[in-house]
């Protein structure tokens, strides 16, 4: 990658390392020609899809007729780059990957990690060579100077010509510094200007165009974080009213807002909550949740673990039995919803949040 933010492309297959390449996002694209995965590695590998006609009858054409085709779809290595590098407590890995509306031949994406949204253009261009020479290249002068029989009879221009192409990703924006808690979905609008990128407690809007400053719409924190009930799942903007856009949270609930009620979307337009079968039963002992509880350290434990001593994870592990045990019933859940949006941003200073 230079300066400008280019990223020269390889014809060369994958490099597998299996310590980076399990992929943790997948994009289709709207037009199901393209295929985006991510890694853990921050890299983002595109395939191409290869199998259009089926026995002379274009796949689509087949498809719009209701007609099944005799073979499954099959997509083809196109290109790679890296999307994220790791930074000072943040990983690498892509959480989401989202294609943006095509321009002329150029494809256009947008993939993030947990902090840092990047704009991607990937495109063809074409390898330019100079040609027509006055003078043979591959005729060596002697000391400096031209031969006799080497001497041009007339004077030409040299030419640039076109031969070879190759895939050049470019990061067009940069979008950073506007999420305290881990990005768990972004979402292109439908006007193709605007984008959505959601954490546990906010949902910020963006421009494709400006990466200076974004909008909070959605902003669920509470004063006190003791009094935190949910968390933001995902949010996605209607496929194609850009005015409309929904989220989800942990209690199952999914919230409908309209973009031209207010600039803050404090209140829903329309409220869907899903009931589980768990939800018409007892709820779950005291017993249950404090394993929970413990379940979720541990997940932490494996994040952060690296970087504590073993006094540090003893006395972590002791505060958390104190909060168990002098904790009500009534607000366990609201504690155990604190400290897994803890442990999904790999915070280490759990004491300071009890």
């Amino acid at each position: 990658m230079n300066g400008g933010g280019d990223v020269a492309m390889t014809p060369a297959g994958l490099d597998w390392k299996f310590s980076v390449d399990v992929i943790s996002a997948i994009e289709f694209h709207k037009a199901g020609d393209h295929l985006a995965t991510g890694d853990r590695g921050g890299r983002v590998v595109l395939f191409e899809r290869i199998d259009q006609t089926n026995h002379g009858v274009h796949r689509r054409v087949l498809e719009g007729m209701d007609c099944s085709s005799s073979r499954h779809p099959e997509y083809r290595y196109k290109t790679e780059f890296q999307s994220n590098e790791p930074e000072l407590g943040n990983e690498e890995k892509i959480n989401k990957i989202k294609w943006c509306q095509t321009v002329n031949s150029s494809l256009f994406l947008l993939s993030t990690n947990d902090k840092t949204i990047k704009f991607w253009k990937v495109q063809e261009k074409k390898i330019k060579k100079i040609c027509n020479f006055n003078l043979d290249p591959s005729k060596q002068l002697r000391n400096g100077f031209i031969c006799s029989s080497n001497a041009p009879t007339s004077l030409r221009l040299p030419m640039v010509t076109s031969h070879d192409t190759s895939l050049l990703a470019r990061c067009r924006r940069t979008f950073a510094h506007a999420h305290d808690y881990h990005i768990n979905s972004i979402s292109n609008n439908s006007d193709g200007e605007t984008f959505i990128s959601a954490d546990g407690l906010r949902i910020n809007l963006w421009n494709l165009e400006i990466n200076s400053q974004s909008f909070n719409i959605v902003d669920m924190k509470p004063a006190n974080m003791e009094d935190l009930t949910e968390v933001i799942i995902s949010a996605d903007f209607h496929p194609s009213h850009c005015n409309v856009l929904a989220y989800s949270s942990s209690k199952g609930s999914i919230r409908l807002l309209d973009l031209r009620q207010s600039a803050l979307c404090d209140n829903h337009s329309k409220l869907t909550k899903i009931v589980r079968e768990n939800d018409l039963e007892p709820k779950e002992p005291d017993t249950e949740i404090c394993a929970n509880m413990l379940d979720a350290l541990n997940e932490c434990l494996e994040i952060c673990g690296q970087v504590l001593d073993e006094n540090q994870e003893r006395n972590i592990v002791d505060e958390i039995k104190q909060v168990i045990t002098r904790v009500k019933k009534h607000l366990l859940n609201n504690q155990l919803l604190l400290l897994r949006l803890i442990c999904a941003n790999g915070g280490c200073n759990l004491l300071g949040a009890f």
